[in-house]
């Protein structure tokens, strides 16, 4: 028999989005059914392609990688209560259990020296805490990992502290120091006092292009350092993982779902990170590489500029559902930068960061070049003038 029809007025409703995994292992995964509602403002739905989403792998125990001695070890990676040390880098002149930047080399951090003020948010696979170190009155922000979790993540945690135990790269976050106990890996980063670009949006609402060729400038000269020096896909580039400090430095963070690619430049077929900011190749489940990375740059400097995600429509709060926001992404053509409202050369850049085609867009070298970042390189645009004003997004009042 038919099912019953709901009563008139009746809103839809969906189930939350899911959590997307980078993981062994891909379900075909339809949508599902819409849920009836009022036909005088429905409108129909197209049927929309299968996607690829990933299955979590089983939890493996964090004792599977504890030596004898309680320390951590994941391939060449040693991880204990004296910090991080990589076995196929160690040398007699680099044999110090961390390698510290330059300008905090003197400081020798212990976790027991760090009083916490409070937590400040969540990044992948972890909680971040502001704390201080008790003696010399810095602020960190302390990344904890619990790492009895899915292998998968467990991997690109590893891969995290890779990368930032290399990290020569003034536009990457610092991290200072890493330490593992009773199954926590601790990061000590960088605290970045103005908070993450989200952040600044809420306050500014909206970034003039003076100031966003600013900040397209040092986030591309990041991305540069990882895709050609580090050969990594960040795969999570967006507002929150994008930080600002009052000085008007703009530095990436959260490697925990970046891919070091093989040499080869392998197929990374997984899901993993913020949809909304996913590249076309990605969500259609194709085969990506750092291009992905500048598709999701593009739509947060857009983002940045119009003041709400590109895929919003004006007359509408938000998109009715997950899927449709993905079938948009895919199916309809990329968002641009209004011509009446922006220069030609912002234009144009934002077309080259999302064309549908990740071979047509252009590298984060050649957008380093392009004429938008010239227009304004022999301008003195001071960005500190635009976030130092503005209230932290850390209350330290306890």
């Amino acid at each position: 028999p038919p099912a019953p029809r709901p009563p008139p007025g009746c809103v839809p409703v969906f189930p939350p989005s899911p959590t997307l995994y980078s993981l062994d292992g891909s379900l075909n995964l339809l949508p599902p059914p819409r849920i009836h509602r009022n036909p005088a403002i429905m409108k129909p739905m197209k049927p929309l392609k299968r996607l690829q989403l990933a299955i979590p792998d089983q939890e493996t125990p964090v004792t599977n990688f504890l030596t004898a001695s309680g320390t951590f070890q994941d391939g060449d990676l040693l991880l204990n209560q004296k910090g991080l040390r990589l076995i196929s880098e160690q040398t007699p002149e680099t044999s110090q259990s961390h390698a510290q930047p330059p300008d905090t080399k003197d400081l020798d951090l212990q976790l027991e020296d760090l009083e916490t003020i409070k937590v400040i948010g969540k990044g992948s696979g972890g909680v971040v805490q502001l704390v201080r170190h008790k003696w010399m009155g810095t602020l960190f922000a302390l990344k904890g990992i619990q790492m009895n979790i899915q292998e998968a993540i467990r991997k690109q945690i590893v891969q995290e502290l890779k990368i930032n135990q290399a990290s020569q790269c003034p536009h990457i976050v610092v991290c200072y120091h890493s330490f593992y106990h009773n199954g926590i890996i601790s990061m000590v980063l960088e605290y970045m006092d103005r908070g993450s670009l989200a952040d600044v949006i809420l306050q500014v609402k909206t970034i003039l292009e003076p100031y966003l060729a600013v900040v397209c400038k040092q986030v591309l000269k990041g991305l540069i350092y990882l895709h050609n020096e580090r050969h990594v896909i960040h795969r999570d580039i967006k507002p929150s993982n994008l930080l600002m400090n009052h000085r008007g430095e703009v530095k990436i963070t959260d490697f925990g779902v970046s891919a070091v690619l093989a040499s080869s430049m392998g197929q990374r077929d997984t899901f993993v990170g913020t949809y909304n900011y996913m590249s076309p190749e990605r969500i259609s489940g194709s085969s990506y590489d750092y291009k992905s990375d500048i598709w999701s740059f593009g739509l947060v400097i857009l983002e940045c500029a119009i003041g709400r995600f590109p895929y919003v429509p004006h007359e509408q709060e938000g998109w009715l559902g997950f899927y449709e926001l993905l079938e948009a992404i895919v199916d309809q053509p990329p968002p641009a930068a209004p011509s009446d409202q922006f220069s030609p050369e912002f234009c144009s850049f934002i077309s080259a960061c999302v064309q549908k085609d990740p071979q047509q867009r252009m590298s984060a070298l050649e957008l380093l070049h392009h004429p938008f970042i010239k227009k304004f390189e022999d301008k003195d645009i001071d960005l500190g003038i635009l976030v130092g004003g503005l209230e932290p997004p850390v209350n330290f009042s306890r």
